[in-house]
């Protein structure tokens, strides 16, 4: 038997303002940052569960914040009885009352548990010596469901429709496991998109991603119209023929001009459109679906619960489900949304638009292949090729492909010296002014 001993918070920013790496047409000066948690034990082993949510620099210190105080229902806690249970640990948290208010089951504290969720899903997948996604494509489909709170999906999703979903998958899960670790999973590249890079650096950019053999090239839009004409016959040029190319708008339009703008774009052989207005508007999402279909529409990095994402397969509001690794309350919620894809036919290609996600997420798409929907047709996960070198377990992808970790843990785990230079305000990184005035 072990207790968690220590709980620590760190708020993590890297510059990537400098270099307008990740702006878009609602965040053009991103600095990719964390609030990240670390989970220690007596247990003698050295070994420790990470966990974060994503931001883009100011107002890190507040979701730190929220971790912070998450810390009671962490410290001095009985390890084992945590992580033997964790569908029971995850509603201890997330039906607390108080933190409850909170949200519910929304906001900054919403993600917060997410963080210290997947932190506890890192240090049980270490324990076992196992990669977060083979760890959970091992559980029995009654383990699984255990792990999902049903509560207000039964209309759409109910457990014994859950169990059913995973039992028909099982039957083929270690061939899938095989193919997974012989041929890897489809990825596709946002690196030559991002909206503040001059047209050169689009097509170079675009150019390369085609000889890495990446199949589909997003690029960001919304901010003007001529240009995103124009930047994306620049990135069909430097593509070619047979390369897939999506756009992003990141929740710029309205519904009325989310369809006029789509349209003056000419192109209707777009991958799909992502993001074209409110994460929040179901009803909106679904004009927009029918009035651009065939070009289908794509959601989800801001889907704030499985409730609304439940709601939104409902409607037909999206054709391709992107859920994200650190937007919901951790694996478990993940779970849940995986499995309501399934039941809804929906595909899923993963948001991985920030330091750490393509680490994190990797892991839910892998495991949704193996024990899920066992799906790989059109599925793919998001790339952008930015800060890997922090983490212990970077991300492998070569050839268009993810190829899947196999070390220990669900990949979250960043190197002790990046989260010391990084450390805002005071890290070695933030310590000029001109750097300062950037967070």
């Amino acid at each position: 038997m072990s207790t968690i001993t220590a709980v620590t918070v760190s708020d993590v920013r890297f510059p990537t303002s400098s270099s307008l790496d990740g702006s878009d047409a609602m965040n053009p000066d991103p600095d990719y940052s964390a609030a990240y948690l670390v989970i220690g034990t007596d247990a003698g082993d050295d070994l420790e569960g990470h966990g974060f949510v994503f931001t883009i620099g100011r107002g890190t210190e507040v979701v730190a914040s929220a971790l912070t105080a998450l810390i009671p229902y962490l410290q001095d806690r009985n390890t084992e009885e945590l992580l033997d249970d964790m569908g029971g640990t995850w509603r201890s948290m997330v039906h607390d009352s108080q933190l409850r208010w909170l949200g519910p089951e929304k906001g900054i504290m919403h993600m917060a548990i997410g963080a210290a969720i997947n932190a506890l899903w890192d240090l049980k997948a270490k324990r076992a010596g196992l990669p977060l996604w083979q760890l959970l494509s091992r559980l029995s489909p009654e383990e699984l469901v255990d792990l999902v709170d049903f509560r207000y999906l039964s209309d759409a999703l109910t457990p014994e429709e859950a169990l059913d979903l995973l039992r028909s998958a099982e039957a083929g899960r270690a061939g899938r496991e095989s193919e997974l670790l012989r041929a890897g999973y489809p990825a596709y590249t946002t690196t030559p998109g991002w909206l503040g890079y001059d047209d050169a650096k689009l097509a170079r950019l675009c150019r390369e991603a085609v000889a890495d053999g990446f199949p589909l090239v997003k690029l960001k839009v919304g901010a003007n119209l001529d240009d995103d004409v124009r930047r994306l016959r620049v990135a069909r040029d430097a593509c070619g023929p047979g390369i897939k190319i999506a756009v992003d708008a990141n929740q710029r339009w309205d519904t009325a001009e989310a369809i006029e703008w789509i349209r003056g774009l000419g192109d209707p052989d777009l991958a799909w459109v992502e993001e074209p207005t409110s994460p929040d508007d179901i009803l909106a999402h679904a004009a927009i679906a029918r009035a651009i279909a065939p070009i289908p529409v794509a959601t989800g990095e801001h889907v704030q619960n499985r409730v609304v994402f439940k709601q939104m397969l409902q409607a037909g509001s999206l054709g391709v489900l992107q859920l994200d690794a650190a937007r919901v309350a951790g694996v478990n919620e993940n779970i849940a949304i995986l499995l309501l894809a399934a039941k809804f036919g929906v595909r899923v290609c993963p948001h991985a638009g920030g330091v750490g996600l393509c680490e994190a997420v990797q892991h839910l798409s892998m495991f949704d292949y193996v024990a899920v929907s066992g799906q790989l047709e059109g599925r793919m996960i998001e790339f952008v090729d930015h800060l890997h070198e922090h983490f212990v377990v970077p991300v492998e992808v070569h050839g268009g492909r993810y190829w899947p970790p196999t070390a220990p843990g669900g990949g979250s785990e960043m190197k002790a010296n990046s989260l010391a230079e990084f450390a805002f305000p005071a890290g070695p990184a933030w310590s000029t002014p001109v750097a300062a005035v950037a967070g």
